[in-house]
Parts: C-alpha cells; structure tokens; sequence
C-alpha cells in the first residue's frame, strides 16, 4: 500500500489523501459522518459566502466501512491514476475531464432535484467509465475476485451501489451518464 501511495500521480495522491483525511474527521468528530462544514449546502454557498462547499463535497467516498469505503478508495486510485498518467503529456485534458465531471454534477443534480451527498463515490463512477471506454474490451479483475471486461466495470459499481447499500444507483447512473457526454464530446 505504501509503495502504491508513493507511486500514484500527484493529483490523484492529493485527492485521496485530502478525502482519507476528511473522512478520518468525520470518524473521529462526528460519529463516523462526513463533516457537515463540507458538505454541500447551496443555502450556505450563497447566503454564508461557503464557496469551498461544492468542492470539499467531492471528497465524501462515504463512512469508513469494512467494504464500501475500501471499494471507492480502490476504485478512484486504480482509475482515476490510470487516466492521469494517460495524460500526462497533455495535463490539461485530464483537468478539462476533472472540471467537466465536477461541474456537470454540481450544476445537473440540482436542477434534477436530487441530493448530491456522495459526490466522490459518483465522480469515481464518471472516471470509471471514461477509462472503461478507452480499454474497451480489456479484462478486468474486480480485486482478483470477479474478471470483466472493461465496458461493464460502471456497471458492476452500479449493481455494487445497489447491492452494498440498499438504495438505487441513480447518481452513479449520471455520473456514467456525464461520462458518456463527456467521452463523446472529447
């Protein structure tokens, strides 16, 4: 895990680490919840001036759990890794992708009227699914459990929502929907 730490590309380091940290708080301070000064509150970002708000809500991969938490924690670091260093002759579109991602849910979940609570856990599903489309037919071993192959891995974190949670996976469902948008318009 260490070696794995040290190896991960800089944004994707600093974006689970930021997240391992909030969540740690959370554990610690407010009974294993994600800290309520970040989470998103339009009323707060606008009345209250919160202007981190619609940024720190994307830390929240959900509570430390025994499989949950790890599963988002392995997927954001496989994926979003895997797509950082794909870029890294252009650096920018893997910022265009992040902020295309970050907007498209900050702006579309509200307008849907829907709570947006686990905006992490539904930009890894936006990530995954952009890498799934550019390994296309490549096999994937779900932690050397489950092999699939790549175009069905949103999917699988779709069912696992479902099943590991016990509620519908609509907001995974945009976030493969935005990065379908997004992988198309690129």
């Amino acid at each position: 895990i260490i070696e794995a730490y040290h190896t991960t590309p800089p944004f994707t380091k600093a974006y689970l680490t930021s997240s391992f940290v909030v969540t740690a708080l959370g554990a610690i301070l407010t009974n294993n919840e994600f800290p309520p000064l970040l989470t998103l509150d339009w009323t707060k970002v606008f009345k209250s001036f919160q202007i981190w708000r619609p940024f720190t809500a994307f830390l929240n991969l959900g509570s430390f759990g025994p499989i949950g938490y790890p599963m988002t924690i392995h997927f954001v670091h496989q994926y979003m890794s895997s797509l950082e260093r794909s870029s890294h002759n252009k650096p920018y579109d893997f910022w265009i992708m992040i902020l295309f991602g970050m907007t498209s849910m900050v702006v579309g979940y509200p307008m849907m009227k829907l709570n947006s609570r686990f905006l992490g856990h539904n930009i890894s599903t936006f990530l995954t699914y952009i890498w799934s489309r550019m390994y296309e037919g490549m096999d994937v071993g779900v932690f050397d459990f489950i092999h699939i192959k790549a175009e069905v891995l949103p999917w699988f974190m779709l069912a696992q929502t479902f099943l590991l949670e016990g509620e519908p996976p609509t907001l995974d469902f945009l976030g493969i929907v935005f990065g379908h948008v997004y992988y198309h318009f690129k």
